[in-house]
């Protein structure tokens, strides 16, 4: 007879809960970025909280308006429609590939976004809370319209990040209006802009400069993240002003009221608003009052956002709520810091980035690694750097050896001795009631981590889990014990099988593919699946002969190849996006035809070559110039081996002053040049020629 250990158990009553995970831009698709910042972890929350119980509406859809998406349609030469509706289903697909769950996903240029957007301004706008006024905007003469947001750049003149956008500076994070950036430039056509008069109406945020103190300041925030607070008592300590609520652009919402014409709304007062449109029509779908959602103040609202969107979460959209009157508040907005790649920031226009198209194509069925990796470096209270050496290691010292490989022990063994049943247990050791105790203590632990939005302790808590296994299977020796001591052994193996089964129960939020092919194996189904309290409440989760199915691996060792494979795209992009944005070189002073006649131009043949010491760029060659053979000491180490050059025929300076390098005196210079992916090449003509011959 078994005797556990008794362990409290927690009673908590369900709750509804709207979260929110930032409306993504559709003029690209998702990278691993977004996913770190926003959406794994809003994932993770979301289904954290269905599986104990509570009523959630997970929320997201695309944010078709930004001016970044007109951009790129002028670029490509199609219209705005045709860009959204491209990327509005590759990130829609993207977010269905790695298992985020949405409750709805919808977009700002669905009509029921419209309406509802129109209805929230022209509320506001019948209560007299915006300013109508009259004010000089940058404007392009060429392009004949004027410049919102990202149709201008300029200095950020918080930090001085050159190229700061017309809303934002990128560098800093600071919220910019256009006419704030120093030596503002169209990025329409690159002239600099005029200023000239238009009417817009504006949200004047110093009305609610002492609303925001009380909520947020004196009231209970200081829960939320360090670097959101920070940001946020920032932003009110340094004084709120008026906000602009709508845009001259012809791409957009319609401002519904009279002089609107030709104007649109502001993007940043339309997108959040998408939160409450998306839950409108998912509560139409399912039968369902979307007012529950947003207006029930036992419901709670969780924003999941990146860095560069606090200020429009914490400050403009609540305030927006407040003059509408009839809304609740965001509880919490867990922000993220910013992801890096490799090093460097990940930069959707220099490509240096990881898709999620692209992964899914090179790591097939790998969903859960990318997921785990990310969580586990997520950037939660300061920028982190993802690389493809530490996402192996990720997998195959943590995922495979540790997770896959517990579980694969206990189910070949189970297989193996009992024939897939579930054995029954004898009476229980120390150690085992003392591994039972810890096991049911799990779900709190990972709870704790989650509710503090902590999601990468909750991660590695999750592998404390999988590591206990291991380290009860090392220790108790089944494979041993099954020669001498069968109830024993049937014991530790029933032990085994309830640790199995509580990771795959508590891995649902953070490994959800894992979750179901492990549910699988240990046969648990819909009828007989057991829930996240059921963990710590229940004695026994897979009891007395219950058939596991057989095993099959969770996770495969990624091998140096895969990786490097990586690496070298990540290269290749890096070369050319060099390439695309070499500039040409202003010319040079006017020169005299009598000062070109001064330079004595020749081809050569390169006959030796061999690297300098202790450098690295520098190669000391030997020139058959056709009047003599000379040394040269040329930059070209890092392009070339000496092997490459020998035999190449090549444009020398031959009377140029010599110099000494490194205590070898050079005789000459090598004409080079770069070629489109950013390699040098020489400048040498096309066909083989005698040496000695000028160019003229």
């Amino acid at each position: 007879m078994c005797t556990f250990v008794p362990c409290k158990t927690i009673i908590k009553m369900s709750k509804r809960y709207t979260i929110t995970a930032a409306l993504p831009y559709t003029n690209g698709p998702i990278h691993i970025g977004h996913l770190a910042g926003v959406y794994v972890p809003a994932d993770i929350y979301a289904r954290y909280k269905r599986l104990t119980g509570n009523d959630v509406a997970f929320i997201c859809g695309s944010d078709e308006h930004g001016v970044p998406i007109t951009i790129k349609a002028k670029n490509e030469g199609v219209s705005p429609q045709d860009i959204v509706d491209k990327y509005h289903a590759n990130i829609k697909k993207s977010f269905e590939d790695f298992g985020i769950t949405f409750d709805n996903y919808s977009r700002t240029t669905a009509k029921i976004h419209h309406d509802t957007a129109q209805e929230f301004f022209k509320t506001l706008y019948d209560k007299n809370e915006f300013v109508e006024e009259v004010t000089e905007q940058l404007y392009d003469e060429e392009a004949n319209q004027f410049l919102a947001d990202r149709f201008v750049t300029g200095t950020c003149p918080k930090c001085g990040n050159e190229e700061a956008y017309g809303d934002q500076c990128e560098s800093c994070g600071s919220s910019l209006n256009a006419t704030d950036l120093i030596n503002p430039k169209s990025a329409i056509t690159g002239n600099v802009p005029s200023l000239k008069k238009t009417k817009h109406w504006f949200l004047p945020l110093n009305k609610h400069e002492q609303f925001l103190k009380d909520w947020i300041l004196k009231g209970h925030k200081k829960d939320w993240k360090p670097n959101v607070y920070g940001q946020v008592k920032s932003w009110i300590d340094d004084g709120l002003r008026p906000r602009a609520v709508t845009r001259d652009l012809d791409w957009g919402i319609p401002v519904p009221v009279p002089g609107g014409e030709g104007k649109v709304l502001y993007v940043w007062f339309d997108a959040p608003i998408g939160y409450i449109s998306s839950t409108k029509e998912w509560a139409a779908r399912e039968g369902k009052n979307w007012e529950d959602y947003w207006k029930d103040e036992n419901t709670k609202l969780v924003h999941f956002i990146g860095k560069d969107n606090i200020v429009f979460h914490c400050i403009i959209f609540p305030s927006m709520l407040k003059a509408e009157g009839s809304y609740i508040l965001p509880d919490n907005v867990p922000a993220n810091e910013f992801l890096n790649l490799e090093g460097q920031k990940l930069s959707t226009s220099k490509n240096w980035a990881v898709w999620l198209p692209d992964y899914l194509l090179d790591f097939p069925n790998q969903q859960d690694v990318l997921r785990f990796a990310l969580t586990a470096n997520a950037p939660e209270t300061k920028d982190n750097d993802f690389t493809w050496k530490d996402f192996q290691a990720r997998n195959n010292n943590e995922l495979v050896a540790i997770f896959g490989n517990f579980i694969n022990r206990v189910v070949v063994l189970t297989n193996k001795y009992y024939d897939g049943i579930v054995p029954e247990a004898s009476e229980f050791s120390v150690i085992d009631n003392k591994t039972i105790e810890t096991l049911k203590a799990y779900p709190a632990v990972i709870e704790s981590s989650i509710e503090r939005y902590r999601f990468r302790e909750a991660s590695q808590e999750l592998m404390n889990l999988a590591r206990l296994g291991n380290k009860y299977l090392a220790d108790e020796e089944p494979w041993k014990l099954v020669k001498t001591d069968e109830a024993r052994t049937k014991t530790i193996m029933f032990v085994a099988l309830q640790i199995a089964s509580a990771l795959a129960i508590l891995s649902e939020p953070f490994l959800p593919f894992t979750s179901a092919k492990l549910k699988g194996i240990l046969n648990v189904n819909a009828e007989n699946d057991t829930q996240w309290q059921d963990v710590s409440a229940k004695d026994v989760l897979l009891p007395q002969g219950h058939h596991i199915g057989k095993g099959e691996l969770l996770f495969s060792k990624i091998e140096d190849e895969a990786i490097e494979t990586q690496l070298k795209k990540l290269e290749a992009s890096k070369k050319s996006n060099k390439a695309a944005n070499m500039k040409v070189e202003t010319q040079k002073e006017t020169i005299n035809f009598e000062d070109f006649t001064k330079l004595d131009l020749r081809v050569g043949t390169i006959v030796s070559a061999e690297k300098m010491p202790k450098t690295k760029k520098l190669l000391v060659l030997k020139v058959d110039t056709g009047i003599d053979t000379r040394t040269i000491v040329s930059g070209i180490a890092e392009s070339f081996t000496p092997e490459e050059v020998v035999g190449k025929q090549v444009t020398v300076l031959v009377n140029l002053a010599p110099r000494s390098l490194r205590g070898v005196e050079s005789e000459g210079m090598i004409l080079m040049t770069e070629s489109a992916d950013g390699q040098l090449v020489f400048v040498n003509p096309d066909t083989t020629v005698k040496n000695g011959l000028q160019i003229s």
